[in-house]
């Protein structure tokens, strides 16, 4: 009789372990979600900003058409694949949502030096205030991309972790690891020079 309730015992012990375990990747697994989807919230407001930059500087840059459509290009790849990966969370393809980020911005960073030989756009009201949002946005970027690589650590951590990884192995949810969300460091430069320049 003591075997039983020792058995007992060790059943209910495990199924506890194991219900507590999934219940806290379960929850690992939603911060880094609700932390993406506050990247999301500030890149969809990016790509509303880059089109209007684009209109303003279309008057002053009729001679520079190839460097705004690179621009709008890269900056509608990264939006599709933005809009994709909130389609499907299950698949967050990361990756490929950072190489579009970093074309983009090198598309920003060629149009913010081509700016230059523009004096008069510089100085023309709209341009400043989009530049100050956009430089502003890239900040929020910067933060909200720093907490969900936070939470992507812990959560990976955790579930790596043993005996943490037994339990999420049996679960295809809990799998395989998230990645975490670079951005090239010309990101920072590129802020800087919004900064700077306007």
């Amino acid at each position: 009789m003591v075997n039983f309730i020792i058995a007992i015992l060790i059943i209910v012990a495990i199924i506890v372990f194991a219900t507590l375990t999934y219940n806290k990747l379960v929850t690992f697994f939603n911060r880094t979600q609700n932390a993406f989807s506050q990247i999301d919230v500030q890149l969809k407001r990016r790509y509303d900003l880059i089109p209007n930059l684009v209109e303003v500087a279309k008057k002053y840059m009729q001679h520079e058409e190839d460097a705004l459509r690179k621009v709008i290009e890269a900056r509608n790849e990264a939006k599709s694949i933005l809009d994709s990966i909130a389609k499907d969370s299950s698949n967050m393809n990361i990756n490929r949502l950072s190489e579009a980020e970093n074309t983009l911005e090198s598309a920003l960073g060629k149009l913010n030096i081509t700016l230059e030989a523009y004096p008069e756009l510089k100085a023309n009201e709209n341009m400043k205030q989009l530049s100050e949002e956009l430089a502003s946005t890239e900040n929020k970027i910067a933060f909200a991309r720093q907490a969900y690589n936070d939470s992507v650590m812990n959560y990976n951590t955790y579930k790596q972790s043993f005996p943490t990884n037994i339990i999420a192995a049996y679960f295809k949810r809990f799998q395989r690891d998230l990645p975490l969300l670079t951005f090239e460091e010309g990101r920072e430069k590129l802020n800087e020079t919004l900064k700077i320049k306007f």
